[in-house]
């Protein structure tokens, strides 16, 4: 078994080196496959090319870049990988696959099963993640004065998953429009705010899911049709990012 699998995510994150230069690790372009594990049990996720349907996630700490300035760069870095495992944890628990930074938020993906079953598990992750950052924004706000918040995009469609990159430096990626848009709808997301598009909602059985989603403006991006979305709001907005 792992260390991440073994320890918290601010343990293991404290025994990671401070570099994220890593190219022999990231020189591993491909493996046969691993397992994530899900409420129901262990999942297989293959690594070799695919193009599947699934829920995508976008998880934003809201605070840290624009503190990257003025904290140590060990520092910033960090807590980062704490953000990421911590993130990771949830994720693989709900039975997906966390792929990496998308510069301060990580990018996620549920593509086992129906649309339903895809959009329930990860819902189920983010309100994980959500519910349970507050004693992480506040462990790093008493040791080093930063206010942080997360915010999240969700949307369903087709994505291509692989690897890729340039030489010494391939990693799992994630690509396609779906994924573009999944990233517009957290744009759209508040400080402290979880949004999600109306093909997420439409497939969501919500008599077993605690999701109290309101009706948002419509979100216009270029040469598109107006998209349908929806946010699990808070009461106060949040203005210190």
């Amino acid at each position: 078994m792992s260390t991440a699998a073994t320890a918290s995510p601010t343990e293991y994150a404290k025994t990671q080196p401070l570099s994220v230069d890593a190219p022999a690790a990231r020189a591993k372009a491909s493996a046969p496959e691993y397992t994530a594990t899900s409420i129901s049990g262990p999942l297989p996720i293959t690594l070799s090319p695919q193009r599947r349907d699934g829920a995508i996630l976008f998880t934003e700490v809201r605070g840290l870049v624009s503190m990257s300035g003025v904290l140590e760069p060990e520092q910033v870095l960090l807590l980062t990988n704490e953000f990421c495992n911590y993130v990771a944890d949830a994720v693989a628990a709900a039975g997906g696959e966390a792929i990496g930074l998308h510069h301060d938020a990580m990018l996620s993906v549920f593509c086992r099963g129906s649309a339903t079953n895809s959009a329930q598990r990860a819902i189920r992750a983010a309100q994980q993640i959500q519910g349970g950052f507050g004693a992480t924004a506040e462990r790093w706000r008493r040791s080093c004065g930063l206010r942080t918040a997360l915010s999240q995009g969700m949307h369903l469609g087709e994505i291509t998953l692989g690897n890729a990159g340039p030489k010494g430096a391939v990693r799992r990626l994630a690509l396609g429009d779906s994924v573009t848009v999944g990233h517009y709808i957290l744009r759209r997301a508040r400080t402290g705010e979880f949004v999600m598009s109306d093909s997420v909602m439409g497939a969501l059985s919500v008599d077993n899911l605690n999701l109290d989603a309101e009706p948002l403006p419509h979100l216009e991006i270029a040469r598109r049709q107006p998209i349908r979305i929806y946010g699990v709001l808070v009461e106060e907005r949040l203005d210190f990012t």
